[in-house]
Parts: structure tokens; C-alpha cells; sequence
């Protein structure tokens, strides 16, 4: 059975870059440009395997649809992706419920390691 990621970044040419990593390595993806559209998705019943969110983009921010989405999805892993390198972001972004961090850009050999470690059972040959 194929795993699903949800991809979101107000950047679509991050979006679509991402995307082509993922769907390469054998996932299903679906993407939104930001935290409400994402939370959308999630209360149509979308059930991803993985989340991996940037954190600045408008309407809503990466750490507030983190928070939210933790009510639905209590286990499934959440990625942060941004280009702060703070420790402070990092630090609330654990809090509010991130299984990791990748700063951008992320390229697909990166991101597909950072996906493999949180989700070994999935990797693709």
C-alpha cells in the first residue's frame, strides 16, 4: 500500500520540487499552501503517514497548524521545514508536537534521508 505525505509551504515551487522527491521515492502526496488550507484537508479525512509543514506562511503558520493538527493526527509523524535555524522555533515547534526539522532548501537526496530516519519501515529500495 502506497504512504501518503502532506506537503505544506506557501512556496510552490518548494511544493512542487518536494512533491517530485516524494513521488519519485514511491509516496502519494498531497499538498496545500498553508496551515487552514491543510487543516481542510485533514477535517475531509485525510490520513497521511507523514506531515512535513513549513513554518512561515500566512493565514495560518506552520507551529499553529502543527498544534491543531496534533488533535487529529496524535502519532503520525510532522516534519518542520523552514529556513530558520533558530533554537527557540525548533525548541516550540517539539513542544507543540514536530517529530523533526529540516532547513531549507531541502534538497530530495536530504529530504528523503530525514523521511527514511523517521519512517525506516517505509523506505524505498
Amino acid at each position: 500500500m502506497m504512504k501518503t505525505v502532506l506537503l505544506v509551504d506557501d512556496s510552490v515551487t518548494m511544493l512542487k520540487s518536494l512533491q517530485t522527491a516524494l513521488e519519485i521515492s514511491g509516496f502519494k502526496v498531497a499538498t496545500a499552501t498553508d496551515g487552514e488550507a491543510a487543516m481542510r484537508l485533514l477535517r475531509g479525512g485525510l490520513r497521511p503517514d507523514l506531515v512535513i509543514t513549513d513554518i512561515n506562511m500566512p493565514h495560518m503558520d506552520g507551529l499553529t497548524f502543527i498544534r491543531h493538527a496534533r488533535q487529529t493526527l496524535r502519532f503520525t509523524p510532522i516534519l518542520a521545514l523552514t529556513t530558520e535555524g533558530q533554537r527557540a522555533k525548533r525548541d516550540e515547534a517539539k513542544q507543540l508536537g514536530a517529530t523533526g526539522w529540516i532547513l531549507k532548501p531541502a534538497l530530495g537526496s536530504d529530504l528523503m534521508k530525514v523521511v527514511n530516519q523517521v519512517l525506516p519501515t517505509l523506505m524505498v529500495a
